[in-house]
């Protein structure tokens, strides 16, 4: 390249970096472009950065690392009931190392008959999965003799509270995951497959006629001139719990995006990856000029999710304060380590003066409030079969933990009653989660915690690039 052209590159280079920061200074200080108040509730984008940096962050970044909830039973394998899988990964990072039950706590995987019992503690703590795994490799030697391993906790039948379709853990594909060897990050999983899920996802389950496109939707007929103002015209005519769910599903989208932009493959040379921060993609995703606007629109409804879901964690509290509920491993000091500190995140979060109010919802008369109720749960149930229909591993097993947690939490919030009733000393056939649903809350509140201290470090990043 001359001289000149280099000039060039670099000066527009400055421009994009320029007008994107600006964009976040107005998501990350509420000025300008974009207001401080989120739509449809009364928390300001600031109070929620400083909130999440200097309380929730640290906490539950040590809370994931915990055993019980870095091991995740899921089934990968599951058919997609509405298209045959079509997707590869483009490189090797998208498959999914199991971790061999041996490897896994005494105490998860022999699965208590009684879900309330603290078994004596006299196990040596179990080594982790690291020396079982080797990125990149699926290991197909696990045989279906893990259909008898887990015996799940004291089950009741509860299918009409849940938000999800959940995993069998009993099924001879279920499989233990460590989730901290399995790193969410971008792994090449993209182009008519991705799209075909996330425009399943939009079109079919968020209340939309087929008449209505959303913005950047490359699947859509070309609509001239339209950059979307015809879709928010319609969002904003919605209901308030039907524009409540479009904001929850497109806040799920770019905490996935900003996770892929800031895990991302930088370079592989002799056989070692170099993973980081990339701006170039994370402007492609979300700079207001190339996404015609939408890119802080899809920010802002990231922010809501936070609230949803973190409105949700101070709602549970009760449950876990029961000293009959134990966070059982097998390791009697780390299970107790382990429920001080999320019981110290709790306190955090109900301490949080900008809650959600999740009681303006389905509040109407009482039938057709709750027929409205059933038809949102059903929309989510479906979105979260359609992840069965990811054709990445590593996709597929994020998204799947992070739908099932947003959906515990909705079950949590619509739980209030049942929450409030249960007893001290004894389980509740009112309101329960099993260790799948405790699991993937925390961790996906924990994804969305880290998208927001994320976005953080790509302000900085592009300051640097001006």
């Amino acid at each position: 390249m001359s001289g000149s052209g280099a000039v060039r590159s670099t000066a527009v280079r400055a421009r994009v970096a320029a007008r994107l920061l600006a964009v976040l200074g107005c998501v990350l200080t509420a000025k300008a472009q974009l207001t401080g108040v989120l739509d449809d509730c009364l928390c300001d984008i600031e109070s929620i950065d400083d909130f999440n940096t200097f309380k929730i962050f640290p906490k539950i970044q040590k809370l994931q690392e915990r055993d019980y909830f870095r091991y995740y039973k899921v089934n990968l394998k599951r058919p997609c009931p509405f298209w045959a899988d079509d997707g590869h990964c483009s490189i090797k990072d998208c498959h999914v190392e199991p971790c061999p039950e041996s490897k896994i706590p005494v105490g998860i995987k022999a699965g208590s008959s009684n879900k309330y019992s603290k078994a004596a503690n006299n196990s040596k703590e179990l080594e982790d999965c690291e020396q079982a795994n080797k990125l990149g490799a699926v290991n197909s030697t696990l045989s279906n003799q893990s259909k008898e391993a887990f015996i799940d906790w004291a089950r009741y039948d509860d299918s009409q509270d849940h938000f999800c379709e959940l995993d069998d853990e009993r099924s001879p594909d279920a499989q233990y995951v460590d989730l901290l060897l399995n790193p969410e990050r971008y792994t090449g999983y993209k182009g008519p497959s991705a799209w075909r899920v996330w425009n399943s996802i939009y079109e079919e389950n968020c209340f939309k006629p087929r008449s209505v496109y959303r913005p950047l939707n490359p699947l859509a007929p070309s609509r001239g001139g339209d950059d979307g103002e015809s879709f928010y015209t319609w969002l904003e005519g919605l209901c308030l719990e039907k524009r409540v769910f479009y904001k929850l599903i497109s806040g799920l989208h770019a905490s996935i995006n900003l996770h892929l932009c800031a895990n991302y493959l930088l370079e592989e040379t002799w056989g070692k990856s170099c993973w980081g921060p990339n701006v170039k993609e994370f402007t492609r995703r979300f700079d207001p000029v190339e996404t015609k606007g939408e890119g802080p629109r899809r920010l802002k409804n990231l922010y809501f999710l936070y609230l949803i879901e973190l409105r949700a964690l101070s709602k549970v509290a009760p449950y876990f304060e029961r000293s009959v509920v134990d966070l059982y491993t097998g390791n009697g000091h780390e299970d107790a380590e382990s429920k001080a500190l999320l019981l110290d995140i709790f306190r955090d979060t109900k301490s949080f003066h900008m809650h959600f109010d999740e009681k303006s919802m389905f509040a109407g008369d009482k039938k057709g409030a709750k027929s409205l109720k059933e038809e949102f749960r059903l929309h989510f149930k479906n979105i979260s079969r359609i992840m069965d229909c990811v054709g990445c591993d590593k996709c597929r097993l994020w998204g799947k933990l992070q739908t099932q947690g947003l959906g515990t939490a909705l079950k949590i919030l619509f739980s209030e009653k049942e929450i409030k009733s249960l007893p001290e000393n004894s389980p509740s056939k009112g309101f329960q989660l099993t260790r799948q649903e405790i699991v993937a809350l925390v961790n996906a509140f924990g994804r969305l915690s880290t998208s927001i201290k994320e976005l953080q470090n790509f302000k900085v990043l592009l300051q640097q690039t001006r």
